[in-house]
């Protein structure tokens, strides 16, 4: 039987955290973008890195509001 490919990533935590504009200091997926991503989708919301810092530090990272930032051009 032929296995799958399996393909390891390193995590570029450090570099990430250079970007990282969550504001939720408790978080423990800060800087794991992957971890991040993948819990936001689960919650249906989109992480913060999406949203400008004053809409990201609102908390709400619904579909909805970054909805609404889009047809407000302020994204």
């Amino acid at each position: 039987m032929i296995k799958p490919m399996e393909f390891a990533m390193d995590c570029k935590k450090e570099k990430n955290l250079e970007r990282c504009n969550c504001s939720y200091d408790p978080c423990a997926r800060k800087g794991i973008c992957c971890e991040c991503l993948s819990y936001h989708l689960k919650m249906r919301e989109l992480p913060g890195c999406c949203f400008p810092k004053d809409a990201e530090a609102t908390y709400d990272r619904s579909f909805d509001h970054f909805a609404r930032l889009v047809q407000t051009k302020k994204i």
